[in-house]
């Protein structure tokens, strides 16, 4: 029985640490490119308004 519940938390702790290094990479990718489009923006705002 040990055997049994020390393998279901082996295998839920490695799949818990899998999506959270997917989801922190995914956050950080978007950031990043919000803020890259962000300065975009401001950067051409003068050539959009007229």
């Amino acid at each position: 029985m040990n055997e049994k519940i020390y393998k279901t938390m082996s295998s839920t702790g490695a799949c818990s640490l899998a999506v959270g290094i997917i989801v922190l990479t995914t956050g950080i990718v978007t950031g990043i490119l919000m803020i890259v489009n962000g300065a975009r923006l401001l950067k051409k705002k003068s050539e959009i308004l007229i």
